[in-house]
Parts: C-alpha cells; structure tokens; sequence
C-alpha cells in the first residue's frame, strides 16, 4: 500500500500499515507515515550518526487537520520527537502542514510510567490489549489553566510536563503494543544513568 505525498489526496486509509516488524527506524517510518521523508530529514538532521536504540510511532486523522503523526527516537542520552500535522483549513494554502521539532535529555525524564490493561482468554491466558506509557518531565506544563482556577487558588497550578504514548488492539495491534511496552522499558533502564 503507498501512501500519498505530501499534499497529495486528502483520502487515507481507515487502517494504517503496521510498522512493529521493521526494527529499524528507516524502514518503520517509510511503511507508516505519510511523509517519512519530511520526518527522517528533521530527525537524521539532530541525529547525526548517533545509534537509535528505541523509537516508537504514532499516526491518526483528526476530523478537523487532517493527518497527525509523530516519531519519539531514544539515541541513548535524548529523546528526539518529530510531530507533523496538517494545517487546518483556512489556516494556510491547501495541503499545508507543520513539521516540529523537540529535543528532551534523558536527564529531565524524572519518571517513566507503563499501564497495561490485561484480558483473560477463554483459556484463561493473559493477553495485553492496551497499553499507556508516561514519562514525566522536570520542565513545567506551559498550559493556560481554565478560566476562573487560578484565582480560586490565588495562584497558577504548576504542572509539570509530561509524554504519554498509548497503544491499543484497535489502534496498532499487539506488534505495536510490544515495542511500545519495549521503548518505555528502554527508555526506564536509561533514567537516572549517567548520560553517555
């Protein structure tokens, strides 16, 4: 299956391809996203050689931009998120999108987080269905609390940053369950580490 280019046809598949059975991230993003080329240069441009330990991918359609996706690469001693997103209509020229860039050190991770939901079989086996990853970050959420909050307190809420990935049997499958379950334990054995 092949995806569109860049401004191509707003048409996407209901189902994506699965990228948990590429163990690289060259090849994962050319069979997911739909614009691994504008990914791989951002991502390769901060990367400059440095070896990819984990990495995991996430791709949807929003009902109002269109296609969101996004890249989280673990080189060891930071973590390189690439987020791309259509712009909304009337928001600039048709078939318009953002590419972003964020570099977070492992040394700001202060907390790595993993929930997954388990279902019995009709043998009784466990079997994960869900899973939800966090990493909680030392940089506090710029967010806007709600009107009226802050002056109930006296005083803005500090919340601290924070990432969270989450996968499904309906969203990704178990392949993308088990190396998102792999990133978050990846990047858990390195926190708290001294950084190469």
């Amino acid at each position: 299956m092949s995806s569109p280019p860049f401004g191509g046809s707003n048409e996407m598949p209901a189902v994506f391809p699965d990228w948990s059975p590429y163990p690289d991230l060259d090849s994962a993003a050319r069979a997911y996203l739909r614009d691994p080329e504008v990914a791989l240069e951002a991502l390769f441009g901060v990367l400059r050689g440095a070896s990819v330990l984990c990495f995991t991918l996430e791709r949807f359609v929003n009902e109002v931009n269109g296609v969101w996706q996004e890249v989280v690469v673990c080189d060891g001693s930071r973590l390189v998120l690439w987020h791309g997103e259509d712009v909304a209509p009337g928001d600039g020229p048709a078939g318009s999108m953002t590419s972003s860039l964020r570099v977070v050190p492992l040394s700001t991770i202060t907390e790595v987080g993993c929930r997954r939901r388990l279902t019995r079989t009709s043998s009784g086996q466990a079997r994960v269905d869900s899973i939800d990853v966090y990493l909680l970050l030392s940089s506090v959420d710029d967010a806007v609390p709600p009107p009226g909050l802050a002056e109930e307190e006296g005083r803005a809420p500090l919340r601290h940053d924070a990432l969270r990935f989450g996968k499904t049997l309906d969203d990704g499958g178990p392949g993308q369950i088990a190396r998102l379950e792999e990133f978050s334990r990846v990047v858990a054995s390195l926190v708290g580490r001294p950084t190469l």
